[in-house]
């Protein structure tokens, strides 16, 4: 019998979530074929330890992604453009995992906001390597944390259509005015970087990408353009902000094609920070946010009206 040798059928939970951070962090960088990937540098890039990462990457090396090395390491054997496949297959193998299940029970309000992992196995049938996983998974995007003792605890993201909406008006004030912060400064590096990823995503990328790595993507453009700011307090604002809704993003249905169009106005508007046009890029900042706003909006009070006349 032919061996399974999909990521669902060999990598536990927690292998399957650096594995798809492995994989998004090579396309997010744009690596090259021949890019070597330390495992060290990978274990402190993606906040894990080296053992899970060392398990990836001869998981990856066996699936063709990478190639080893027994004295050198591992390198890139395909460029981030040719791991479409491999990256569909381990969001499809995540689908029903227990991370996904406690994503949709969060947004409805189903899980607790104080529990034991004894409780959650017994109430969820789930095993403790599972269970583990997700929670640590949880704890990484800043939605569950665990408390001193014993125990988890939920923390705030925001799961209401209301608070979305009032989310977006918060930040098309203070993305434009940080744009205009007279201690604004440009990382030419740093700039150059978010535009390979976003041209990446225009060209092509949002046709593949997960819903996860557009996410991420997005909110590093965001992020990045508010550290230039030079005002502390308000990239500090919008992080915390990026974290409470995560978890409504992933459920915003919105059309590939959308999502394309979004990252085309973030490359105009890189275009025009690179001009020194900011007057026009705050501008365009806030049209965009509000495009965006009225958008997702509409998708999720879609999402909720469906939802309502299927439980009538």
């Amino acid at each position: 019998m032919a061996q399974d040798n999909t990521p669902s059928a060999v990598l536990t939970a927690l292998q399957k979530r650096v594995a798809r951070e492995v994989i998004a962090y090579v396309r997010r960088e744009r690596l090259p074929i021949g890019h070597h990937l330390v495992e060290s540098h990978l274990a402190q890039t993606l906040n894990t330890s080296r053992t899970p990462v060392k398990f990836v990457l001869n998981h990856l090396a066996e699936r063709g992604m990478l190639k080893h090395d027994r004295n050198r390491g591992f390198f890139l054997a395909q460029a981030a453009d040719e791991l479409n496949e491999l990256v569909q297959e381990i969001a499809e193998a995540e689908e029903d995992s227990v991370y996904r299940r406690f994503v949709a029970l969060r947004l409805s309000r189903q899980l607790p906001e104080q529990f034991t992992e004894i409780e959650l196995m017994r109430q969820f049938d789930v095993s403790r390597a599972e269970l583990r996983a997700a929670l640590l998974r949880m704890q990484q995007e800043g939605w569950a944390e665990q408390r001193s003792g014993q125990g988890w605890k939920m923390l705030p993201v925001i799961d209401s259509i209301e608070a979305y909406e009032e989310s977006f008006a918060f930040r098309s004030i203070i993305e434009p005015a940080g744009l205009l912060s007279p201690t604004f400064q440009i990382d030419r590096e740093l700039l150059a970087d978010c535009r390979k990823q976003q041209t990446f995503i225009a060209e092509g990328g949002y046709l593949s990408m997960t819903i996860e790595e557009l996410y991420e993507a997005n909110s590093r453009f965001h992020e990045i353009i508010a550290g230039f700011s030079g005002n502390r307090f308000l990239l500090q604002s919008l992080k915390r902000l990026d974290r409470l809704r995560r978890l409504v993003e992933y459920r915003v249905d919105v059309s590939r094609e959308h999502r394309r169009a979004q990252v085309e106005q973030h490359l105009e508007i890189l275009d025009l920070i690179e001009q020194g046009d900011r007057l026009a890029a705050a501008d365009r900042m806030r049209a965009h946010l509000e495009g965006a706003r009225r958008k997702k909006v509409d998708a999720a009070l879609f999402e909720r009206l469906q939802n309502a006349s299927e439980q009538h």
